[in-house]
């Protein structure tokens, strides 16, 4: 009897066969057959268990019905937001996407956006493109005036919570990812508006940015010595104040048109003196713009660490400004600002952060924090700066935030004040209006779209919740009534809302017999024959496993299984016992191997036998076809590969027939051989054959080796460096040949004899003559050719004459010097490449440790050099000298020039195989690189590795310094296998900022390559 309380699954297997042990296969009855599927097993109650009894088809608790039988909230049935919080609020405005890192862009146009007079003179450009525009498809604006009139005509009127500005953010050419020096965009973008405005044809558009941002000043310089003043007068878009030193605006305003001395080297040529004199210099304010931009000189140039830095100086500032004292002349032009907008950096670093702005609604005085797509409405029409203020709580030199009187704001992290006199409220002009309605038609079908999605799930949950409510109190089935196996999985997914429902498949639960398979109890539910009609009648599918579908032939062949199991410990004790005793009469042939393995070659045959999951009837021609070869079949280590007798006796042994019957009941298909068995012929014939060749490959080994003793023991060689005497000829073999030559005389019976010499592997597709390296070819004495030629065949004879004209092949200049281009080119064009690091120190001593010491003072040292690879005429004269002639013949005809061939031992180029391996050094480090990757590249991954900045890095290769950031590692003679000496200088101290600002500092080339140079 089974507890109430389950047991795990493991002791539910075992209860389910414990019968076996009495009942034999051919007694089974249906009692055994239904223990076996578990089929009376008490079903579990709800409560009773934690999570569901696999290995129990009655237990229906935990399959994921918890979630439907109580009440449920409607908004559990989908997963779609509210689309009315992607709407705009009333009386705010629209917030921009970020795309990346383009929030300092984001700031800006908000900036601008809030400029009426820009943005009415925007809404005037002619725009042919928008007005003509057939709203039945999207508008796509080209030029940047197209692009920034749209962006703000959907800023001003969009029912969109935020709009996203891709279209002008890709018409710059800006990349998303890299953060910019929002100051520079600020200069470069106003600089581009006002270039492309002055193509208007209205004169009151091609003056708008400097009627609204420019103002003018001189620079006055007096002369100490005749008093004489000259000015130079100039234009200035916003004035960049140093904030260094200074504590409010009015001192920094101050400092900047401050009086400069000119004395010493710094004196001023004076065209009355007509000589150099000392003198002052000054700016003088002549006329002020409508909207005044102050940038703050937050980021600065930081000599001692050669990078940017951000000063975190509290600078205070008011709400209103009077410029009146600062301006010289002209008293009649509106003084006193509004501060309209506060651009603010969040974050330590000048290389990272983030980039908000605080504007001023010019029509009704409130102030909004933008902040990409999140905009927030100030309380009671005032600024508040506050947790911008925060930030930057991890600077070492805090400074307690100064008290700010009323009116004035203070702030360590802003870099831009914008002030404006008074200005008007404007209208989106008609045209741009059909697009911006255009747009809100878009978004509300989009929103009508995604409400009707919210109610039909809400429908389809509602409606699946009663399907459930209902089927789940008919799952059970009660004892003696009709039933049939589902799916456990099938079960979780129909109850699991988040997949849709696919039909229920019992394809995966057959066995062999076409029946369900007694392991898949365990994965499969017994439901009621009534749940089973409505399941099947509204997800369809099959087969239908019911009553009559539990296996007689799987229980019964488990049974047999199982009880050989337990019968074989007995057995291999008393086959062991047997084998030992000496053999009388007839026997049977069983392989050592098989004989030594047969217990655990018995047993994954019944493991096989036991958890067979084979579906339906191509199991059985499977097993029959490929299975045995899989599973090595017992005595199978003594079959031939004819299907015969193996000839090595030695491997095999002789058996009583009483321990061959007791093999056969576990091992029924292997191969029987009975003592009389003659050995395999074929196998026989073949061996003598084998003998026979091994003693003709010896014999020819042996004469060879004899004819050609000194080619085959490297002794007596003649060489080009000095031309043997006695003889006025040499032959040249490829060294491929010699060295599979000498391997077939070593190994004569493992080795292939060499037949043909195949010299064509050294000539041109011209038939022409290319290497010249020793590490290729083998010369030859006459003697020897002659051996050669009468043993082996010579495709190409190639030789060498000192003093005549020879017939034989002429080098060929043309294609040897396209193999040394290839194999140059081959250098250069490497990817995925190993080189070498080596950090060297003042002392001329690799440091010891291979850890990095950022405090190690170092200086360029000599290295173990490996041998660099040269071009062949690097070495050898005659090519310098004859480098200009078509072709040079193989002889030559002077009697005192001992070596007429430029053949040079030259360590081989990029794609031949090196001799030596590079042996590593402690302290030096291997990189992967590509000859296409920078300088600059490679430094990152040397700082890595070495924790050095790349400013302090000097790198050289052969003594020769490598100083261009932007050069490719190709360009610069930087090959596989290249050893780079560095040397450090002092670092900076703190490592962990430093990735952060080269990784920021690598692109200091800015805007190059956007739209913004483009004009």
């Amino acid at each position: 009897p089974v507890s109430r309380i389950m047991a795990p699954r493991l002791q539910l297997e075992k209860a389910a066969w414990r019968w076996v042990e009495t009942v034999k296969p051919e007694e089974i009855g249906p009692e055994h057959i239904d223990l076996a599927y578990r089929v009376n097993l008490p079903a579990c109650k709800r409560g009773t268990c934690r999570r569901n009894c696999k290995g129990n088809p009655n237990c229906l608790v935990g399959i994921g019905e918890q979630a439907w039988l109580g009440e449920i909230d409607e908004n559990a049935f989908h997963n779609i937001d509210d689309p009315n919080s992607e709407r705009r609020d009333k009386n705010t405005f629209v917030g921009l996407t970020n795309l990346g890192a383009t929030c300092y862009v984001n700031t800006f146009l908000q900036v601008w956006f809030h400029n009426l007079e820009l943005r009415r003179s925007l809404y005037q450009c002619h725009n042919s493109r928008a007005q003509e525009h057939n709203i039945e498809s999207d508008y796509e604006p080209q030029s940047i005036c197209e692009h920034l009139q749209y962006l703000f005509a959907l800023l001003q009127n969009s029912n969109r919570k935020y709009i996203d500005p891709s279209g002008l953010v890709k018409a710059l050419g800006l990349d998303t990812g890299q953060q910019q020096d929002a100051q520079e965009f600020s200069k470069l973008f106003l600089s581009l508006l006002e270039d492309t405005l002055s193509k208007q044809k209205s004169t009151n558009l091609q003056n708008v940015i400097q009627r609204q941002f420019c103002g003018q000043f001189s620079y006055v310089t007096v002369c100490n010595e005749c008093g004489r003043s000259s000015a130079l007068p100039s234009r200035f878009y916003e004035l960049e104040l140093n904030i260094q030193g200074h504590k409010n605006l009015t001192e920094c305003v101050t400092e900047f048109l401050k009086e400069e001395k000119l004395d010493g080297e710094n004196r001023y040529f004076c065209e009355s003196c007509q000589t150099k004199q000392s003198a002052t210099r000054r700016i003088r304010l002549h006329s002020l713009p409508p909207t005044l931009n102050l940038q703050l000189m937050r980021f600065v140039f930081d000599r001692q660490t050669g990078h940017k830095k951000k000063l975190n100086t509290f600078i205070s500032f008011p709400e209103q400004l009077d410029m009146g004292p600062f301006l010289e002349g002209k008293q009649d032009q509106k003084c006193v600002y509004e501060l309209s907008a506060v651009l603010i950096h969040r974050g330590i670093s000048a290389y990272s952060g983030h980039y908000i702005a605080h504007v001023k609604d010019a029509r009704t005085g409130d102030w909004y924090k933008f902040n990409d797509e999140e905009i927030e409405k100030m309380e009671g029409k005032k600024l508040q700066l506050g947790i911008e203020e925060d930030i930057a709580e991890t600077v070492k030199s805090q400074t307690r935030k100064p008290k700010c009187s009323k009116g004035y704001h203070c702030s360590r992290n802003a870099y831009m004040l914008v002030y404006k006199v008074q200005e008007e409220e404007i209208l989106v002009f008609t045209f741009l209006q059909r697009l911006v309605d255009q747009d809100n038609h878009k978004f509300e079908e989009w929103c009508s779209e995604m409400a009707d999605m919210r109610k039909q799930s809400v429908d389809k949950g509602k409606a699946k919740h009663e399907e459930v409510k209902e089927l789940y109190e008919l799952l059970p089935a009660k004892d003696g009534e009709p039933y049939e196996f589902i799916p456990l999985e099938w079960l979780k997914k129909w109850l699991d809302d988040s997949t849709a429902t696919k039909e229920i498949d019992n394809s995966f639960f057959l066995c062999s017999h076409g029946k369900l398979h007694p392991d898949k109890v365990a994965e499969s539910k017994r439901v009621s024959l009534q749940a089973a009609e409505l399941l099947y009648e509204r997800y369809s599918g099959g087969p239908r496993l019911d009553g009559s579908s539990l296996c007689r032939e799987c229980v019964s062949q488990r049974c047999r299984v199982l009880r050989l199991k337990n019968q074989l410990s007995e057995d291999y004790k008393e086959v062991s016992n047997m084998v030992k005793r000496t053999l009388s009469g007839e026997g049977y042939w069983v392989g050592k191997t098989s004989l030594r393995s047969w217990r655990q070659l018995a047993l994954d045959q019944l493991e096989e036998d036991e958890h067979e999951t084979k579906h339906s009837n191509e199991f059985s021609s499977e097993l029959s076809e490929g299975n045995e070869d899989e599973m090595k079949t017992f005595n199978e280590d003594i079959v031939c590969s004819h299907a015969g007798l193996s000839i090595l006796e030695t491997e095999r042994k002789l058996v009583s027939p009483e321990v061959w019957t007791k093999l056969r009941a576990y091992f029924p298909k292997a191969p029987e051989f009975t003592q009389n068995q003659e050995p395999c012929q074929q196998c026989l014939t073949l061996e003598q054959e084998e003998k026979d060749n091994e003693a003709v490959s010896k014999m020819m080994a042996l004469d060879q080796k004899n004819q050609l003793l000194n080619l085959f023991n490297e002794k007596n060689r003649p060489t080009l460096a000095k031309w043997p005497q006695g003889t006025d000829v040499l032959y040249i073999v490829p060294l491929f040949f010699v060295d599979e030559w000498r391997k077939f005389i070593r190994r004569p019976t493992k080795s292939s004899p060499v037949s043909n010499v195949g010299n064509t592997l050294l000539l041109c597709p011209h038939g022409g003559f290319m290497f010249t390296y020793d590490s290729l070819i083998t010369l030859l004495w006459p003697s020897e050719w002659e051996v050669i030629s009468r043993l082996f065949i010579v495709d190409q004879p190639i030789s060498i004459h000192c003093f005549k004209e020879t017939t034989s092949s002429d080098l060929c200049w043309e294609c040897r010097e396209s193999f040394l281009f290839q194999q140059q080119r081959d250098l250069r064009e490497y990817t995925q490449a190993t080189i070498y690091i080596r950090k060297v120190i003042e002392d001329k001593r690799m440091i010891k440790e291979a850890a990095p010491e950022l405090n190690a003072s170092s200086s360029e040292a000599e290295e173990e050099k490996e041998e660099q690879p040269k071009v062949d005429g690097e070495r050898d004269p005659d090519f310098s000298q004859v480098y200009g002639a078509k072709r040079l013949k193989l002889s030559d005809s002077s009697p005192t020039s001992a070596a007429a061939v430029p053949v040079t031992n030259v360590t081989k180029l990029g794609g031949i195989r090196r001799s030596t391996r590079h042996r590593k050094l402690r302290g030096e480090k291997a990189l992967i690189v590509s000859a296409n990757q920078t300088l600059k590249e490679l430094k990152i991954q040397i700082m890595h590795a070495f924790s050095v900045a790349p400013f302090d890095q000097n790198l050289s290769i052969d003594g020769k310094s490598l100083t261009d950031d932007s050069a490719t590692l190709g360009s610069l003679g930087v090959i596989p296998e290249s050893i780079i000496c560095l040397k450090a200088d002092e670092p900076i101290a703190d490592y962990a900022a430093m990735d952060d600002v080269y990784q920021v500092r690598m692109p200091e080339e800015g805007f190059k390559g956007t739209g913004l140079l483009g004009h």
